[in-house]
């Protein structure tokens, strides 16, 4: 792929997902594994892009169900006037978590923990909150690694094993705990149950409503707009039957999520040809490299 084009579709993908940073805060220091190291499973699930980009939606469809996590997100974000911002962050930090040297993902995950601590209110029924809740923390963290892994899984042409599934839920379990959830489950079965018991502290409610709608609405150009409707259908694909009942969405055919699948790879095919050479992923991979070179 000649280098133009790939600058070309990064800029599009930046432009897509509300991304600020730049890849080559990845390329230093030669030779830092970073917190998980590249033989890591998280390296591969998260280099594949449009698997994260529906894991991010489905995983704040999922978190928008719990009212204490949401209350903070209502009260504390712009998260409803600027979605790509609030993707963009959260796509950073884990990039950072992942790829980044070690230093930069330590003072990343010291920066979330602040801004956590920070972030105090009170539900509409007058009981307090605070983001830094292990409760709250633990659910966003279920929520996210459930919604990534199964982004991946549904899209790659190389899904995970159940050996490097759990795998990679015991990595991220390693960023979740220095984030501040506890009692976190480190294999695939003992997630998903974890995420399960979560569903008598849930409820669908007109906030919920709203955030739904904002996902659904997701603000792009019109050149990009059949892609993110593909994307968008994709994150209700991967969501657990409970929660698409909760939040009153059919549980679609095996025909259309055929489809769908099929539509998102081949659209999504050229873009993560160029991340491949390009992105933060390949970047960590030479910066890892570049120390064995010298």
């Amino acid at each position: 792929m000649p280098p133009f084009l790939r600058r070309m579709i990064g800029l599009r993908i930046k432009h897509l997902t509300g991304s600020t940073s730049s890849p080559e805060a990845f390329a230093h220091p030669a030779g830092d594994p970073g917190l998980l190291g590249p033989d890591a499973l998280a390296w591969r699930v998260h280099a594949h892009f449009v698997g994260m980009m529906v894991g991010g939606l489905s995983s704040l469809m999922l978190q928008a169900l719990h009212p204490r996590a949401l209350a903070a997100v209502w009260d504390h974000s712009n998260f409803r006037d600027n979605l790509k911002g609030r993707l963009g962050r959260t796509a950073f930090f884990v990039a950072v978590t992942t790829y980044g040297a070690k230093a930069d993902a330590l003072a990343a995950i010291e920066r979330v923990n602040r801004i956590h601590a920070q972030v105090t209110g009170h539900m509409p029924d007058g009981s307090p909150y605070t983001a830094n809740e292990p409760e709250l923390l633990r659910w966003v963290h279920l929520g996210e690694v459930s919604s990534f892994l199964n982004g991946y899984q549904w899209l790659s042409s190389q899904p995970l094993n159940t050996s490097e599934a759990n795998a990679y839920i015991s990595e991220m379990a390693s960023i979740g705990q220095r984030l501040g959830a506890d009692h976190l489950p480190t294999d695939l079965f003992s997630h998903q149950q974890a995420l399960a018991a979560f569903q008598p502290r849930l409820r669908f409610d007109d906030r919920t409503r709203e955030i739904l709608h904002v996902i659904e609405n997701y603000p792009v150009d019109l050149f990009d707009k059949p892609f993110m409707k593909l994307v968008i259908q994709a994150s209700f694909h991967v969501l657990p039957d409970w929660a698409l009942v909760m939040l009153g969405k059919p549980v679609s055919s095996e025909c259309e999520k055929l489809w769908v699948r099929q539509a998102l790879r081949l659209a999504s095919s050229p873009v993560q040809a160029a991340l491949d050479m390009d992105g933060v992923a390949a970047l960590a991979k030479r910066r890892v490299n570049a120390m064995a070179a010298i």
